[in-house]
């Protein structure tokens, strides 16, 4: 038996001491066979509220282009001189990882993108099926677009 063929089997094979583990990967759309539903990632919307002390319009439009340069996932932002709105979609296992994610959004960032030193005032998380049910039915924030960085 060639070295890793019990384990693509999904066996555990004997390996002498430095040898090679063969890698395998699951297939588009399959499963490993332990993992539950609940723990496959998820789309998430998210829309960060942030607000603060004034700062020049200028500023907080660059430090957001900036902000959704380093952070692809980035929908839109709307902005004014002391509060901004920005919105996206995170792929996470659950809502309290997006979450999560989210809330440390604005300070990880806030060095690199130069952004205001504003505090995080709301958060709101809902899964995809919310957010299309919600647009479906005209309620909520209409569809994150035009994409890109706007003032208010």
């Amino acid at each position: 038996m060639r070295p890793g063929a019990a384990a693509s089997r999904g066996g555990s094979p004997s390996r002498a001491a430095g040898e090679e583990r063969a890698l395998t990967s699951v297939a588009a759309g399959e499963r490993h066979r332990d993992e539950r539903p609940e723990d496959l990632p998820r789309l998430w919307h998210v829309t960060l509220s942030v607000s603060g002390e004034e700062a020049p319009l200028k500023e907080v439009r660059r430090a957001l282009e900036q902000l959704a340069h380093d952070h692809p996932f980035l929908l839109t932002s709307r902005y004014a001189n002391d509060h901004a709105e920005i919105r996206y979609w995170e792929e996470a296992r659950d809502l309290h990882d997006a979450a999560a994610v989210a809330l440390r959004l604005w300070g990880e960032h806030r060095q690199t993108a130069g952004l205001p030193p504003w505090e995080i005032v709301g958060l709101e998380v809902i899964d995809r099926q919310t957010y299309h049910q919600r647009i479906a039915e005209g309620y909520g924030p209409a569809p994150a677009t035009p994409v890109g960085v706007h003032p208010y």
